[in-house]
């Protein structure tokens, strides 16, 4: 087992990792900027080393600092968590030339699955269903641009392939603002990713966002562990999630989890990655990989009982998988609501002095949150102060939960989403189940 291991991260995710590490006997180091010297897991780990000022681009960015770090306390591993630099292939490959473990997939697999283009290529090869599209990046033909999209149909979608979280994406209505949809979003994506390749892919008008977590060690072995339903979106970003997807036939989940596994082998993953897709009248729709742990892992967990960070760590150690697919048993059902530090209604980010926080318990409830009565919310970062994940034998039970634990958060000092989530687990359509990704949106007036 890893002997000791730098967190390369902040906030709920750190402390995660800290909590797994110390179940496997592995010594932490927290590095953190000098606006986190706070951080629940930067007390508590073993190590703590400040590697610099509030921006993320002098700290939680910095791959000299980090790895300096890693070197000074004689550190085995990397952990990157999600975010800033989870997804960096130069940052992977980096660590690992300076003769340490990055926790997470081989560079290579990362620059794969990090191009969007690429990505549908391997997928395509693999068997995963993808969105009908240009099958590779637009050139600069317009007749061949606009021929193909009079065969995909409008409406069409031009994306940015080193784009993500929402970013460098237009969605095109008709034929007479293609050309400068195309041209836009070249010229975006040039400034924003530094890669102005584009391509093109027809429009989901009411899909949902449905995800396969996967697990793969570096000896060949890689399973599924069923679904998450992640619609609930604004702005392209996840406000709550579920699993397991709701609606969906189980002969068809079975099916599409057991393609992510093979292309996992296919591809020679290694760790723990998310298959994304669009779900729209019983079809599946590859959209991208996440090659690393995704925020809402946990509700994961709770239907399965697997520890998704513990396995990371395993699989890096150069460990098996500890199981077999035929091992998995998915059992009930989980929510996740993501707690954020802003304002209910508009959304304004609160950062400041907590003077008070009391968490929910109860049957079936886990709360992940690295804050704590005067502890002070940074405004330097992301908004996630907690997530509030309920587990029941049923959707329904695991959804009266979700609303009794809602009613138990408090939060003193600062604005929260806790009312959002509130009346979303009262909506009707989401408590029928199977809303889509643009319902929020429409519900909220965006």
């Amino acid at each position: 087992m890893l002997e000791k291991v730098v967190i390369a991260n902040r906030g709920e995710i750190a402390l995660r990792i800290l909590r797994a590490c110390k179940e496997l006997g592995i010594r932490t180091v927290a590095v953190y900027s000098s606006a986190d010297r706070d951080l629940k897991h930067v007390k508590l780990a073993d190590e703590a080393v400040c590697i610099g000022p509030p921006a993320s681009s002098e700290s939680y960015l910095n791959m000299p600092r980090i790895i300096a770090a890693a070197e000074v306390t004689d550190a085995v591993a990397i952990h990157p968590g999600y975010g800033f630099l989870s997804e960096n292939a130069d940052f992977a490959e980096r660590v690992e030339r300076s003769g340490f473990i990055f926790i997470g997939p081989r560079p290579e697999t990362i620059r794969l699955m990090g191009d969007k283009v690429s990505a549908k290529e391997a997928m395509k090869a693999a068997g995963v269903p993808t969105v009908p599209g240009s099958d590779g990046a637009l050139g600069d033909n317009d007749e061949e641009n606009l021929r193909m999209a009079r065969k995909i149909g409008y409406p069409v979608i031009i994306k940015a392939a080193g784009g993500g979280g929402g970013r460098g994406m237009k969605v095109v209505h008709s034929e007479a603002t293609l050309l400068s949809a195309i041209s836009l979003t070249r010229s975006e994506a040039k400034t924003a990713f530094g890669n102005d390749t584009v391509y093109m892919e027809k429009f989901l008008e009411h899909p949902r966002h449905v995800e396969f977590q996967v697990l793969a060690d570096e000896h060949g072995n890689a399973i599924h562990l069923g679904t998450r339903d992640c619609s609930m979106q604004r702005r392209h970003q996840k406000v709550i999630e579920e699993a397991p997807a709701p609606g969906i036939p189980q002969k068809l989940l079975d099916e599409m989890g057991e393609r992510c596994a093979k292309a996992c082998r296919d591809i020679g993953y290694r760790g723990a990655g998310t298959f994304e897709f669009l779900y729209e009248n019983g079809e599946f729709y590859f959209i991208e990989m996440n090659t690393r742990v995704q925020v809402e892992h946990p509700v994961t967990e709770m239907i399965t009982g697997v520890d998704i960070v513990r396995e990371q760590l395993r699989i890096a150690a150069g460990e098996k998988l500890a199981y077999r697919q035929e091992d998995i048993k998915f059992e009930g059902h989980a929510f996740e609501c993501r707690i954020n530090a802003e304002d209910a209604r508009t959304f304004r980010p609160s950062p400041g002095l907590i003077k008070a926080w009391h968490a929910p318990g109860g049957p079936g409830v886990r709360v992940d949150s690295h804050i704590y009565s005067g502890y002070t919310v940074p405004p330097y970062y992301d908004s996630l102060i907690a997530k509030i994940l309920t587990h029941g034998p049923t959707r329904e039970i695991a959804l009266m939960r979700m609303r009794t634990a809602l009613t138990e958060v408090v939060v003193e000092g600062i604005e929260t989403n806790t009312a959002l989530h509130m009346d979303l687990f009262n909506d009707s359509e989401f408590v029928a189940g199977g809303t889509d990704i643009h319902y929020l949106q429409k519900k909220l007036g965006l």
